[in-house]
């Protein structure tokens, strides 16, 4: 899913972020000619994502760096393991470490939490979606790691698809008007989803002609009954005040979809660290 450029620039902007004029402490202070090795260790059990990004942090510095993966993106990690082997200059090294980790870390915190929602929805046939709620500017990046830890994306962007929510539908004055509006004027193909919040806004939506409707914050109660209405008429996707508790209830209900932001806004980045294993030396084999 990685547009071609994009993953460049948003490395070259945290490699100028980190270092804008270098790294005057290992530049100052360690030998030009000291070369090492480094492992990079997983400190918890989570959902690893952004190895490859990782590497790309570091060729850019150092195109000569060499890198030995032990693990892929969306395999599953326990503590102490080894996930890459870094042989190359000492220098180089060091300077990719923070932000290659900072990737890192972040990307697998997403694809571990991901993975924590997906486990409360196995058995049933309802997906699990992401939302807009990401980093301004590392969106490709956290979608790409829900995508990792097994969820699926939303819009990208709000050129994606037309999503009529509450504050649309307040401007404009009624769901219907509004759904007209946008298929008058959208390209042919582009979807429109309508937020509702009871089951007489579902039923305008969907006569409306929307062609997915997202239940905002609704009881469990009232997600059930627009479930057994609509029967199948349409995609419903869950939205509001979900979380680990009670997804597995939000499961058996039968919607399609369920999107959680707290996927890539209240995710808690995954423990790994990047270690010298031989300190600073000349040679390494």
């Amino acid at each position: 899913m990685f547009k071609s450029g994009e993953i460049d620039r948003i490395i070259n902007n945290a490699l100028r972020e980190d270092m804008p004029e270098g790294d005057i402490t290992s530049e100052n202070v360690v030998s030009q000619d000291s070369k090492s090795k480094a492992v990079i260790t997983g400190k918890e059990e989570g959902i690893l994502a952004g190895m490859e990004v990782a590497e790309k942090v570091f060729k850019k510095i150092d195109p000569e760096i060499r890198i030995k993966k032990y693990f892929r993106d969306g395999q599953g990690i326990k503590k102490g393991e080894k996930l890459a082997l870094l042989q190359g200059s000492s220098i180089s090294l060091l300077k990719g470490e923070r932000t290659a980790l900072n990737f890192l870390q972040r990307m697998s915190g997403i694809a571990t939490l991901t993975r924590e929602f997906v486990n409360g929805l196995r058995g049933s046939t309802t997906k699990l979606l992401d939302t807009r709620k990401t980093t301004p500017g590392l969106r490709i990046l956290e979608k790409y790691a829900v995508k990792t830890g097994g969820g699926e994306n939303h819009r990208f962007s709000l050129s994606d698809m037309v999503m009529l929510k509450d504050n649309h539908l307040r401007l404009v004055g009624d769901i219907r008007t509004a759904v007209e509006r946008a298929r008058a004027n959208i390209k042919p193909g582009i979807k429109i989803e309508v937020e509702a919040s009871n089951l007489k806004e579902v039923k305008e939506a969907i006569n409306s002609g929307a062609d997915m409707v997202m239940l905002d914050n609704m009881s469990l109660n009232k997600m059930r009954e627009v479930v057994e209405w609509v029967d199948g008429r349409v995609p419903l996707e869950v939205s509001g005040k979900v979380n680990l508790n009670n997804i597995k209830d939000i499961a058996l209900l039968g919607a399609d979809y369920v999107s959680v932001g707290s996927l890539t806004h209240s995710f808690k980045s995954l423990d790994i660290s990047m270690d010298f294993l031989e300190g600073i030396s000349l040679n390494y084999s």
